[in-house]
Formats: structure tokens, sequence, C-alpha cells
């Protein structure tokens, strides 16, 4: 973590979305919430990416990934 900001890594393909939903899918199985809670809101076509979490509590995620910007 750099400056507030998460950095992933995956190995999936800038394709056709295909890098964006591994991503979502990192996030959603990391928190334990369902694949449909987590949502790009930004960034689909860029490196910076932000995402919403729904039924996670910003407390429990700045826990899991201290100094997060949330």
């Amino acid at each position: 973590m750099v400056d507030g900001v998460l950095r992933a890594h995956v190995a999936a393909p800038a394709v056709g979305g295909a890098a964006n939903q591994s991503l979502l899918r990192l996030l959603a199985d990391d928190l334990g919430v369902p694949r449909r809670s987590v949502r790009l809101v930004a960034g689909a076509a860029g490196r910076q990416k932000l995402v919403m979490i729904d039924g996670v509590e910003p407390e429990a995620i700045i826990a899991r990934y201290p100094g997060l910007r949330v």
C-alpha cells in the first residue's frame, strides 16, 4: 500500500474486462462478500480503479487494509 492506495496484481489479461473482473473477484474473496457486492465505479480502462463494496463497514475495510483511503 502506497499513499492510501491498495496495489493488486492480477494474472488476467486486460482484454474484454477480464482483468477488472479478476480484481473484483479478488477483493470479494478477500473481504468475504459476494462478488455482486463489489463493483467498479471508475477506472475501467485505466490502471487506477475506484471500487465500491456493499455490505462491509469502512472500519472493517481499514482493519483489513490499514492505511487505505476509504
